[in-house]
């Protein structure tokens, strides 16, 4: 960092993303515009970076770019409360219960037919994995 503060590129790197990331995010709304260099050059500070590094855990966690633009907007404006954003993050961890349960049967059903099948040297014509796989799941 310089004493006039990050370029795109510096931001990028220490925010651990692609230059177009940032562009990207800067384009829907969600990172502020930054001041420029007489040159035009785009001039980003600290708060930039922890506003991304912000964004890219919300993203990793699961929250769509609209659920981070609420998050951002109850750190943005006054008059907003933890629980908020509480419920938001109980919701998601509702969500990704979920997922797992769906993979578990998933992960379940495959198991049980690769339990049903013979194996190596057996005609594809009794392979109850190729069956299931027809089946219609009635």
């Amino acid at each position: 960092m310089s004493d006039r503060g990050f370029s795109i590129g510096q931001l990028a790197r220490q925010a651990g993303c692609k230059v177009e990331t940032v562009h990207y995010y800067e384009k829907t709304g969600l990172m502020p515009e930054p001041p420029r260099t007489e040159g035009g050059h785009r001039c980003y500070a600290l708060g930039h970076v922890k506003r991304l590094n912000f964004i890219r855990r919300g993203r990793e966690l699961g929250f769509s770019i609209e659920q981070i633009r609420e998050l951002l907007r109850f750190i943005d404006e006054p008059d907003h409360y933890c629980g908020e954003i509480k419920a938001m993050a109980m919701q998601k961890a509702r969500e990704a219960q979920q997922k797992i349960n769906d993979l578990e049967r998933l992960k379940a059903g495959l198991n049980q037919m690769v339990a049903q099948c013979k194996g190596e040297g057996y005609s594809m014509d009794d392979c109850p994995i190729i069956e299931a796989l027809y089946a219609s799941g009635d």
